[in-house]
């Protein structure tokens, strides 16, 4: 029986999430972050959650409509499109083992999509980091001296991962951008003066970080660049009491990258993203 979860479950659903850390960062970052409720969202923030639960299988549904779900098994998640029923999805993200029967079992397998591929998910014990020497590289944080260079480089990757262009993806790399600095989670590599890479975080716990926005733009690639800033943070965020990293892969040459300074291999994750909102019907 799949039912909504409330204030009164958010222990045990902490629990559930924190023994699947790895898999886990954005639902667990996002209930730490906004809080839970039952019946609507516990805060305005697009990252705010609702989440329905059957057993020890959770299903978080965003207030920006992406599903964030994790399975225990195989769940019957029969009466799932009821219980979201309504509701508007715009993507989703997780482990493809239980990203896959979610949207299967919304029928949203069968709805366009502008994103739609399952990607190597890799983990690192930030002890065994290693850090490429790179000549004439120094890591700082992002600056808003930096915004108009960075935020074409944004909108260039959500082009070139998300499957986004023209306005739409240039607004969400000005909304990224903005969160980036409030957050202090994204560092620019520095060779002569100029940036030559961007990295950074896109959930962050006090044991554990998960890497995204990883960036180099297409005339400095192959040159180690976002290898380096990737270790060159995560040694700075090591140095603070994280012990471990996780991230999903967009590319071959990333994979390469990753595997380079330490990460092994572990759960693919589903990047699925609708080209339009669409509700749940309850009857499919």
């Amino acid at each position: 029986m799949i039912r909504e979860a409330g204030p009164d479950d958010r222990a045990a659903i902490e629990a559930l999430l924190t023994a699947r850390l790895d898999q886990a960062m954005f639902p667990l970052t996002n209930l730490r972050d906004h809080g839970l409720a039952r019946g609507d969202f516990a805060s305005p923030h697009d990252h705010a959650l609702r989440i329905w639960r059957s057993g020890d299988s959770l299903v978080a549904l965003t207030r920006a409509g992406m599903i964030l779900p994790l399975c225990d098994g195989t769940p019957d998640l029969s009466g799932l499109p009821a219980a979201l029923h309504g509701l508007t999805v715009t993507g989703s993200v997780g482990p493809a083992a239980s990203a896959r029967p979610v949207l299967k079992a919304l029928r949203l397998d069968r709805v366009p999509t502008v994103t739609d591929r399952d990607e190597p998910g890799f983990a690192l014990d930030l002890a065994n980091l290693t850090i490429p020497d790179v000549p004439g590289t120094t890591l700082r944080p992002i600056t808003p001296a930096d915004l108009p260079l960075v935020t074409d480089w944004r909108q260039t990757y959500i082009g070139e991962v998300l499957g986004s262009t023209g306005p739409e993806a240039r607004a969400k790399a000005e909304s990224d951008l903005a969160g980036y600095l409030t957050r202090d989670s994204h560092r620019l590599l520095i060779r002569d003066g100029q940036p030559v890479a961007m990295t950074g975080f896109n959930a962050i716990l006090p044991e554990i970080v998960q890497i995204g926005g990883v960036y180099t733009p297409a005339n400095l690639r192959g040159k180690g660049y976002a290898r380096r800033a990737v270790a060159l943070h995560l040694a700075e965020t090591r140095a603070t009491g994280t012990s471990r990293a996780v991230l999903f892969a967009a590319s071959d040459a990333a994979a390469r990258a990753y595997r380079a300074i330490g990460f092994q291999l572990s759960e693919p994750f589903t990047l699925f993203l609708l080209s339009t909102p669409t509700a749940i019907a309850a009857c499919l």
